[in-house]
């Protein structure tokens, strides 16, 4: 009775020992089921998010070059119009972040800066200069730098900064969505995203 007895207690012990070792593997296959998952949708939106307009900027270029003192000039002048399509985007092959198995966490730490491109289309009129002071490539390239950067001042005072900004929020709520279906937490920077109102991109 007692042989019978302690093989019932010896099989049980057994049985439930592999159906411990069965429910963990089954887990951790689980687990890194959705860590890939998880890392598949990262890869899927890690392709540039671009937001493009228009800019058109009118540019008066004037300089003067003394000769014998001041009250001698070499002068020239031009008027250009500048057409510009302007995108901005955000590389998210780039995003720095942490899938955390054991505590079913992903941890978005950072993104990429937004990058900024300009393509500018010069038009030239009214272009006079003296003899003694003619254009040249420096008085062009001074001419791209300086409308360059007023194109820069009106980007940042758009609309055209923060449309991207929700492009990219657009993109990063698909990684809650995904997380809160998979029972997993979603962390973007400190801040433990448990709604949608928490995500937000701070400056």
């Amino acid at each position: 009775m007692k042989k019978t007895l302690l093989g019932v207690i010896i099989t049980l012990a057994i049985v439930f020992i592999l159906r411990a070792c069965s429910e963990d593997k089954k887990e951790k296959s689980i687990l890194q089921e959705n860590s890939m998952l998880i890392e598949q949708q990262i890869s899927n939106v890690s392709k540039l998010i671009v937001t493009e307009g228009h800019f058109a900027e009118v540019y008066n270029y004037k300089d003067s070059q003394e000769l014998f003192g001041p009250l001698i000039t070499a002068d020239k002048k031009a008027l250009v119009v500048v057409n510009a399509e302007v995108g901005i985007a955000y590389d998210l092959s780039k995003i720095d972040f942490e899938i955390d198995e054991a505590n079913k966490t992903l941890y978005i730490k950072s993104i990429p800066e937004p990058e900024i491109k300009i393509n500018p289309d010069f038009e030239y009129y009214d272009v006079t200069a003296d003899y003694l002071n003619p254009f040249g490539a420096s008085d062009y390239n001074k001419i791209k730098k300086n409308v360059n950067a007023s194109l820069l001042k009106k980007i940042e005072a758009s609309s055209l900064k923060r449309n991207a900004e929700n492009r990219l929020l657009s993109e990063l709520q698909k990684f809650y969505v995904l997380t809160n279906s998979l029972n997993w937490k979603f962390m973007f920077g400190n801040e433990s995203i448990d709604n949608l109102d928490k995500l937000q991109i701070t400056d």
